[in-house]
């Protein structure tokens, strides 16, 4: 393996990435693959049957101890007490004013054991979060496991057909996780994952991600890249941390009120509380184009509000994205005027999710 260019990690599945062809980007500080063969081919792959992602750059914090579950509720949107042995909750990270710090996976691996995934491009922030404030629970520990996972996304309606085949039982089911041997190799099975799709992310040490790898493509899991990964996740409207998540805004803005649980007093509960009660300003709504044409991040919409995420869906053959409008203009059906490089496009807010979830 050669060398990484300066200032950027590799995953432990680099050479998997060359050999199979990846055009290969700086992600997050990360060497990735934005994809192999294109983007549609790839993203149709996992609709229509199964595709393989390297999720490796997610970074990972585990959380342990007699006071694991009182640090989690302080930290955490959600109702961390709720989740099950083998369970897995999704929240967010907020600062006292109810700005987004990160969107998160919790599982819980055991009773006092948690493991949180978080977005790579936070991972270090997020971490020193977590640390700063267990000060306050002394028997709570938390330790960086970001070096001892690497995490493959197995997604698409053959996947679970694809992993079950090499694993020594049942797989678990939606929103959970559990050990498995998958091929000889010992595997955190986590029933979650960002397309829409049914499917597992597997969770191994990085020395025997190539051979987990190299099984599930032997069983036709299609190499999957950020592009294809992107463009499943807008179909279904997932939210994309620094493009729908920001600290400037707060999950009700976001249409996350459902991850936040204000009676667990986590850290911005109180400002989320008072913008539930209140009522958004303004709010996050999907849209399609209507004609030719591809909104971008960040392009202004005239009356007000900003483009978050757009791109051309493989699905629908028609341009696509997310939005913050004023509230007020936020009803299904409002046509939308976007300023995509001086020229205007209409869009009409549509329905999420875009593409219906499976």
């Amino acid at each position: 393996m050669s060398s990484a260019p300066p200032g950027l990690r590799r995953t432990a599945l680099y050479d998997r990435h060359v050999e199979a062809g990846a055009k290969l980007v700086d992600f997050a500080g990360w060497e990735m693959p934005v994809q192999y063969t294109g983007v549609r081919e790839e993203h149709m792959a996992v609709r229509e049957s199964a595709g393989i992602f390297d999720v490796s750059h997610m970074g990972e914090i585990e959380t342990s101890g007699p006071q694991a579950v009182e640090l989690l509720q302080r930290l955490l949107s959600n109702d961390v007490a709720a989740i099950p042995p083998g369970g897995a909750q999704y929240s967010v990270l907020c600062r006292e004013d109810g700005g987004v710090l990160d969107d998160l996976f919790t599982y819980r691996l055991e009773v006092d054991r948690f493991l949180t995934v978080t977005n790579a491009a936070n991972h270090v922030a997020d971490l020193a979060w977590f640390e700063g404030n267990a000060v306050d629970f002394p028997e709570a520990r938390v330790s960086d496991r970001i070096d001892e996972w690497a995490m493959l996304a197995v997604q698409g309606p053959l996947a679970r057909e694809m992993v079950q085949a090499g694993a020594d039982s049942p797989l678990p089911a939606r929103m959970t996780s559990e050990t498995r041997r998958i091929g000889g190799i010992e595997v955190l099975v986590c029933g979650t994952g960002y397309t829409g799709e049914d499917g597992v992310e597997l969770l191994c040490s990085p020395g025997q991600a190539p051979e987990l790898w190299d099984q599930m493509t032997r069983r036709g899991a299609r190499p999957a890249g950020l592009g294809a990964r992107d463009t499943l996740r807008l179909e279904v409207c997932f939210h994309l941390y620094g493009n729908e998540l920001t600290v400037e805004r707060g999950p009700i803005e976001g249409g996350l009120g459902w991850c936040c649980k204000e009676d667990t007093g986590f850290i911005g509960a109180e400002a989320v509380r008072a913008a539930r009660e209140a009522g958004p300003a303004e709010k996050l709504v999907a849209f399609t184009i209507d004609g030719s044409g591809i909104a971008r991040q960040g392009n202004p919409i005239a009356g007000g509000g900003e483009v978050t995420s757009g791109t051309l869906s493989p699905c629908l053959g028609i341009g696509i994205g997310m939005a913050y409008v004023p509230a007020e203009r936020a009803a299904l059906g409002t046509r939308l005027e976007i300023d995509v490089r001086g020229r205007s496009r209409i869009a009409t807010i549509a329905a999420k999710p875009l593409v219906p979830k499976r």
